[in-house]
């Protein structure tokens, strides 16, 4: 074999039976490229396969035990080799040699005898096409990584935004600031608990955190009295509901319209005696049953200057009696069986 210096970047395999047949080969490509040999099909795998494949195998298509098109079939079907340019050097001609040679996945082919011109031009154009497709895959790469940043980030800033929307509620409305961080932690696990998946029951969290926007529009005479309110007053309290939903509006996103419709229904009760549509049973949308659950829990077990917080024990037993009644029976079931982790969650986020 000849002993041109192999100082190029680039290696070709060349697979061929026939022992003249590579040397010619590499008399004609070693002045410009690394190359490598081997006299069969299970060579040219287990070299293509190896720490270093070639950058472009020129494969012979009659060898004994394993022919060409094997080889190449092979090669094709596995992930690390199956983009490596093959071109194929061939005796055969005709159409439906042409057909089956790019029908395998080849690149090109060569007729036997081959020309030094012809072999060059070749194995030059198809390792250019190859360093334009790795560039162009790695600036996708690059470029759909950036986008999943920027998306990611968009999704952050979105949520940190709606949960400061939840929070205006809350500040007006003497909270701590932990109510929504725990009501909405208990629709997500009861939604979990209900049968969905981490990612829609992520969604049921973040609307939830929207439940109570429309107090931003009660007055603080009515919302901060620390009294009984008279009935006057209460019917301007139920507007909170109402107004929640025209502040969020009609969105596209799912999240917002989600959000609206819990402003909008989580006072509905499943008997129909809730407000402020008097919906009943599973005409409440599910966010509004969900948020039922989850917030009336959570104020039973809060203080307030007007009251002192209910223990667990007493919070879940007003659930219970409140089955078919006030709540989803189904949802509230499911809910007392959430006990220790809703403790967990009370742990967490505790006031002040």
């Amino acid at each position: 074999m000849s002993s041109h210096p192999r100082v190029h970047e680039k290696s070709i395999l060349v697979v061929d039976d026939t022992i003249e047949n590579l040397i010619v080969m590499e008399e004609i490509l070693a002045p410009l490229y690394r190359v490598h040999i081997a006299t069969s099909g299970p060579l040219a795998i287990k070299n293509a396969l190896s720490a270093a494949p070639p950058d472009l195998i020129l494969l012979d298509v009659m060898m004994p035990d394993m022919d060409g098109y094997e080889v190449c079939r092979i090669l094709k079907s596995h992930e690390k080799t199956q983009q490596i340019p093959i071109i194929f050097v061939t005796a055969k001609s005709g159409v439906d040699e042409e057909t089956l040679v790019f029908s395998l996945g080849a690149a090109d082919f060569i007729r036997k005898p081959a020309s030094p011109p012809v072999v060059l031009a070749r194995v030059k154009t198809h390792l250019a096409i190859n360093d334009q497709r790795k560039l162009l895959e790695d600036q996708v790469e690059v470029r759909t990584s950036q986008l999943r940043i920027q998306a990611l980030e968009l999704d952050e800033n979105r949520l940190e935004v709606i949960r400061q929307l939840g929070r205006a509620a809350e500040y007006r409305d003497n909270e701590t600031g932990m109510h929504i961080q725990r009501m909405s932690r208990y629709t997500q696990l009861l939604s979990l608990r209900s049968g969905m998946g981490s990612s829609e029951a992520d969604t049921m969290q973040y609307a939830a955190m929207m439940h109570d926007v429309g107090k931003v529009g009660i007055p603080d005479c009515i919302l901060l009295k620390p009294d009984k309110l008279t009935v006057e007053e209460f019917e301007q309290m139920k507007t909170h509901t109402v107004m929640g939903y025209g502040i969020i509006g009609k969105q596209k996103s799912q999240l917002l319209q989600l959000g609206a419709l819990g402003a909008l229904t989580h006072h509905e009760k499943w008997n129909g005696c809730g407000y402020p549509k008097g919906l009943s049973g599973q005409d409440i949308p599910l966010i509004g049953r969900l948020i039922a659950l989850a917030d009336v829990f959570d104020a039973l077990t809060s203080a307030r200057p007007y009251k002192k917080a209910w223990s667990v024990e007493e919070a879940l037993s007003l659930i219970q009696r409140e089955i078919g009644e006030h709540f989803d029976p189904e949802l509230a079931r499911l809910f007392l069986e959430l006990r220790v982790f809703l403790e967990e969650i009370m742990e967490a986020f505790r006031d002040g």
